[in-house]
């Protein structure tokens, strides 16, 4: 079975002067990767960010609270990390097992965070990874565009070495 991650889709970690890269058509991409999910039985997985250290991430707040233009359903999954690793100190990889999961869909934010320890960490344990190339992103940095990070993460992803080949693909092959 397959499952679809939404990682840390928050209001917290693009509201403000936090600039994420395509945010609109991203936010646009995952939601129909989500409809796709719903309508075909893929349990949907939504990442939910928290640490006391950030204000706008603190348990509970309206920055921690998933974006309201996500398609989120009452009966998706939601995991609370407070880490970069989505499994991490969570019960995401017990969910996984308990659903019968091997294949992870991945989207969310940040790519040169959260998403990329999450992708890494899931190939670690086995599962068969696809990064939906277009439905992750990330805000620009000293060094680094983001557009070019993204690129650049979604080239790794492609040519690492992993149990299972990290598959690394556009939402409309997908939801094809």
């Amino acid at each position: 079975m397959t499952a679809l991650l939404v990682i840390d889709m928050q209001q917290g970690v693009f509201e403000g002067n936090k600039k994420r890269f395509d945010s609109a058509n991203i936010i646009e991409r995952i939601n129909l990767l989500i409809d796709y999910a719903h309508l075909k039985n893929i349990p949907v997985i939504f990442i939910r960010h928290h640490t006391p250290a950030e204000d706008d991430l603190k348990y509970g707040s309206d920055g921690w609270q998933i974006l309201p233009a996500m398609h989120k359903k009452d009966s998706d999954i939601i995991v609370e990390k407070t880490c970069c690793d989505s499994f991490c100190k969570t019960d995401l990889e017990e969910q996984l097992n308990k659903l019968g999961v091997k294949k992870l869909i991945v989207t969310g934010c940040c790519t040169d965070f959260c998403v990329d320890t999450t992708v890494r960490e899931a190939a670690s344990k086995g599962f068969e990874v696809t990064v939906v190339s277009d439905a992750h992103t990330t805000a620009e940095k000293p060094y680094l565009e983001a557009k070019i990070i993204i690129e650049h993460h979604n080239y790794v992803w492609s040519e690492m070495e992993t149990l299972h080949p990290i598959n690394v693909r556009p939402a409309a092959e997908i939801i094809k």
